[in-house]
């Protein structure tokens, strides 16, 4: 039986390290009795309140995201109660607005947001090789030459994929 690919995984000890960060996160919301929060819509519902109700669209083009992902976490963050949506321009658009409940929070969102980015400050400064400039030199790299080939090379060579 051939090996489990899976096993190995050059990056998965940064997924790792990303998921227990987030789960920090998390918990300094579950101790702030920040119930039913997902620290992945803060951006998002800071976004709305420093720039406004938006569109679907243009709340995933402000925050690099794709419109079907942005549906589905508007829909998720609409559930949870931290956003509605409202008749946009034309019977076709909406706009996504906060709810009473995300702007009571907001400040908390915005002052977290503000820690954090000033803790992964101070760790990225006791680092040798700091993250955010490893994801610099990756984007460089890949400017060069890009994944999807950098892929399609080792593919070539391997008898698997030829099948």
């Amino acid at each position: 039986m051939a090996e489990d690919p899976t096993q190995a995984s050059q990056w998965r000890s940064l997924r790792l390290l990303q998921e227990a960060m987030d789960a920090d996160i998390a918990r300094i919301y579950a101790e702030a009795q920040i119930e039913g929060l997902r620290t992945n819509w803060v951006m998002e519902l800071l976004r709305l309140h420093h720039s406004g109700p938006m569109t679907i669209t243009e709340l995933a083009e402000s925050v690099q995201r794709t419109h079907s992902a942005m549906s589905q976490k508007v829909a998720a963050m609409r559930t949870a109660g931290w956003v509605r949506t409202t008749q946009g321009t034309d019977a076709r658009s909406k706009k996504i607005t906060l709810t009473a409940k995300a702007a009571r929070i907001v400040g908390q969102l915005a002052a977290e947001w503000r820690a954090t980015e000033a803790a992964s400050a101070e760790l990225e400064a006791e680092l040798p090789y700091p993250l955010s400039r490893v994801v610099t030199d990756m984007e460089t790299a890949l400017r060069r030459k890009s994944f999807h080939d950098r892929i399609i090379e080792k593919l070539e060579t391997d008898p698997s994929w030829q099948a």
